[in-house]
């Protein structure tokens, strides 16, 4: 199905909205990063709870494919029992077969009525009912998931605000140890606002001490068994990636980032010291030994065939059903003949 290309708001500006009571009838959040819209959702509870004076006048559903929307939608119609605000949150609308009759409720909702669309996943389609009356209402607000740069910046930046520094080299690591989760990544950071004092560096040493209950189900801990040829380690590291629900196509990244840095360590000479190396190669300082050791053991042909075979998996994985522990058990495999 395609996407929508309508240029739709982030769910950053959606609070903006709650302000001095001014909420929408209608909040439709959808897109992949749950953790903005779980932030954002408690936000809008948070503001809305004063106006809500009966339990009967807040409703929470969960949508599935019994779910009769038009059953939902004629009590969002009705007048609260005692408040001035009736609020409902319908979680997981994707999962509701018929939505034609949200059309009209979005096109004249009640004004006494706040109601709240979780739609997990992209917005279907941007020239279709109801997606289009919802946008052309601005109703509809998108959260995409942080990658890269963005998320980086987001960990200097909290870090920033509790008064701790964090530098770009070792936000990156805690990316390598921890994974993109941000649920997860601000669990660690709570761990070193509380035992950092204010005012010091959240540095490579705290990163790995604090981190250390999640090692063997880390990047770094997968690139090192790899780096060293460990077919089993590997196997079993991934294993339990996948299991604690890493982002298999993350993990392809991270893989991809792995052996495109291993491939220009041999660039690196004598003259270049290794902290100036483990930024080009893309590594944190104190892994670039590990790269050094690594690059030892992969000829130019292993790292060719590392390559191939993960662009091999990353078609399967984007084109087929197959499970991805069986991919990534035939990746090992093809990077360790």
């Amino acid at each position: 199905m395609a996407k929508s290309k309508a240029n739709i708001p982030s769910i950053q500006e959606a609070p903006v909205s709650f302000a001095e009571d001014k909420f929408l009838p209608v909040y439709f959040f959808c897109g992949n990063d749950s953790y903005s819209i779980d932030a954002v959702v408690k936000e809008l509870e948070n503001s809305i709870t004063s106006l809500i004076g009966s339990d009967f006048d807040k409703e929470i559903i969960y949508g599935d494919e019994k779910t009769n929307l038009s059953q939902l939608l004629s009590m969002a119609s009705s007048f609260p029992f005692g408040s001035e605000k009736k609020f409902i949150v319908v979680k997981e609308l994707d999962k509701i077969k018929d939505l034609k009759s949200l059309t009209a409720y979005v096109q004249n909702p009640p004004d006494f009525t706040t109601i709240l669309f979780i739609y997990n996943g992209d917005l279907p389609s941007a020239d279709k009912e109801p997606y289009k009356s919802l946008i052309a209402q601005k109703f509809v607000f998108e959260a995409k998931e942080l990658k890269g740069e963005n998320l980086i910046n987001w960990l200097i930046e909290i870090s920033h605000k509790n008064g701790r520094q964090l530098s770009h080299e070792n936000a990156t690591l805690l990316i390598e140890i921890t994974g993109d989760n941000r649920s997860m990544l601000e669990d660690q950071l709570e761990k070193f606002f509380i035992y950092l004092k204010p005012n010091k560096e959240i540095d490579y040493t705290t990163i790995k001490a604090l981190s250390a209950s999640l090692k063997e189900n880390t990047i770094f801990e997968l690139n090192d068994s790899l780096g060293r040829k460990n077919k089993v380690q590997s196997v079993k590291v991934i294993y339990n990636l996948l299991e604690k629900g890493t982002d298999p196509s993350f993990i392809i990244a991270m893989l991809t980032k792995y052996f495109t840095g291993l491939s220009r360590v041999d660039e690196m000479n004598q003259k270049i010291p290794d902290a100036v190396a483990a930024r080009i190669v893309g590594t944190h300082p104190f892994f670039y030994k590990n790269y050094q050791s690594a690059r030892k053991i992969f000829s130019d042909k292993d790292l060719f065939r590392s390559i191939s075979a993960l662009l091999n998996a990353d078609i399967l994985l984007k084109t087929t059903t197959i499970d991805p522990k069986s991919i990534f058990t035939v990746l090992i495999t093809d990077i360790l003949k």
